[in-house]
């Protein structure tokens, strides 16, 4: 995984750390940290504790498992949602006890797949997954083709996603 780009607000007492999340990054973050991305087909994941203490967010790249034979990468999506549930673990919290959001899985290029395409596989993925392990999905934002800004300061107001023109 590549670290990283985390950058302090003027006020850290209130505001926290900025963590801007690219195509295979995870990241774990605390009350006051504001998690960011920019999704196309590609899916993000945010998971946070019921009393909103502790947040974790991914950005899948491919819904497929990470192949045997390369080094283990969070741009897969099974290898991203590990990561997320160990980093939550490390701070106490039990991730299948967690709250889930899920934004992306747009079809960036509608004319050339009209149908099936990466991002309704990353999204089904997500949904899928997370029902698996019994973690309640509170909502979500999926499908379509636009890309979407999707912005978090960990607490108790929802991520905030913002479609962008094309």
């Amino acid at each position: 995984m590549r670290p990283l780009q985390a950058s302090r607000f003027a006020d850290t007492a209130t505001l926290g750390n900025l963590y801007t999340l690219h195509p295979g990054d995870v990241a774990c973050a605390t009350r006051g940290d504001r998690l960011e991305t920019l999704l196309g087909s590609c899916v993000a994941i945010v998971l946070t504790d019921p009393r909103r203490t502790m947040g974790a967010m991914c950005h899948i790249v491919h819904c497929r498992p990470a192949p045997a034979e390369a080094p283990a990468s969070a741009a897969y999506a099974d290898v991203a949602l590990h990561s997320m549930y160990e980093m939550l673990r490390a701070h106490g919290i039990n991730p299948l006890m967690c709250e889930a959001y899920i934004f992306g899985g747009g079809n960036m290029f509608p004319e050339l797949f009209p149908t099936s395409h990466v991002g309704t596989c990353n999204a089904r993925w997500a949904l899928e997954a997370l029902a698996a392990d019994g973690v309640r999905v509170l909502s979500h934002d999926l499908g379509g083709n636009t890309y979407r800004r999707l912005a978090w300061t960990v607490g108790p107001d929802a991520p905030e996603v913002t479609a962008v023109a094309v």
